[in-house]
């Protein structure tokens, strides 16, 4: 918890002197009480008191004093809020590994149902676009706010040989490139971007990774990467089969590099639940909120509480 107003705060240091002037009264009350040996005389010149109800009178007035100081101060707290402005690119792998069937009914179908999932689960206003990748980078839907066209392109999605992992970077750069330059004013500031790829294989063709890194790493873009597919999955092509494992270091290296994530996933599950974490990373922010409200009728019940038990326990306020 922060505070808008932390100088408030030394209110907190008369809260206390007045807890440490409570005390020393109670101890000088006891000092005085102590001077009567006889205590059949001192209970006919010292009225009976309330006992340990007048302390919890004056806790509950020294809480609300405590909450209203911190109050004033106007802590805020950290929640959770949608963007109110950014763009995504998802870039899909469509090389022929991703019809192994490791992932029912196979990679490719598993990737289009939780694509068109993660367009739902992002909130309205982030545009989203769509890359894919085999033989090279294509972008097939810029960002947009659109999001049923974005679901059709995701499910018209067909396999190609090769994997152009770098080629697919590089493509949702310069959709997002063109995006910012003909929707971004001359002063404004461009809204976040970040791009998300799933890949189920190895760079075969095309710029390198490496390559494509650097470029996002220049264009402070993140690219968040999933590797999607199990170590065991095959596929046979010409009646050879061929092991299709994810290369999860490359991977790894190309959002660490970038600022991005990285996740696996062996399942569709797993993958929905990929990216719905990664949508909660990019469709929110972290904002600081006031709530110096709770504080201030946190502490005004506990006065009115201190007021109606003093009342009902000693006839006054005081």
């Amino acid at each position: 918890m922060h505070f808008a107003s932390p100088s408030w705060l030394f209110l907190l240091i008369a809260v206390l002197a007045v807890a440490l002037g409570y005390l020393l009264v109670q101890l000088r009350r006891r000092k005085f009480v102590a001077r009567f040996s006889n205590t059949q005389l001192l209970a006919s010149v010292v009225p009976r008191r309330p006992g340990w109800r007048r302390h919890l009178t004056f806790a509950l007035l020294l809480i609300a004093m405590t909450v209203l100081s911190l109050g004033v101060a106007r802590p805020t707290a950290a929640v959770r809020v949608p963007q109110e402005k950014a763009t995504v690119m998802l870039a899909i792998d469509v090389s022929l590994s991703m019809q192994a069937t490791d992932v029912l009914p196979n990679r490719l179908d598993a990737a289009k149902l939780a694509a068109q999932q993660f367009a739902d689960l992002l909130p309205k206003r982030i545009n989203l676009g769509l890359v894919k990748f085999g033989r090279n980078g294509s972008v097939l839907v810029p960002p947009t706010l659109d999001r049923d066209s974005f679901k059709r392109a995701v499910a018209g999605l067909q396999l190609e040989p090769y994997t152009a992992i770098g080629e697919g970077v590089f493509s949702c750069l310069d959709a997002l490139q063109t995006f910012s330059q003909t929707t971004t004013a001359a002063n404004d500031k461009p809204a976040p971007a970040r791009i998300v790829l799933l890949s189920d294989g190895s760079n075969t063709v095309g710029r390198t990774v490496a390559e494509a890194a650097a470029a996002a790493k220049k264009a402070n873009t993140p690219v968040s990467t999933i590797a999607f597919g199990t170590d065991t999955g095959t596929v046979t092509v010409e009646g050879r089969t061929t092991p299709v494992p994810a290369d999860k270091p490359t991977l790894r290296g190309l959002a660490q590099s970038t600022g991005g994530t990285f996740h696996t996933a062996a399942s569709a599950q797993e993958l929905q639940s990929v990216y719905k974490d990664i949508g909660s990373q990019i469709g929110y922010t972290i904002a600081q909120r006031d709530i110096s409200w709770r504080f201030m009728i946190g502490g005004l019940l506990a006065l009115v509480v201190a007021g109606a038990v003093s009342l009902l326990w000693s006839g006054r306020l005081i």
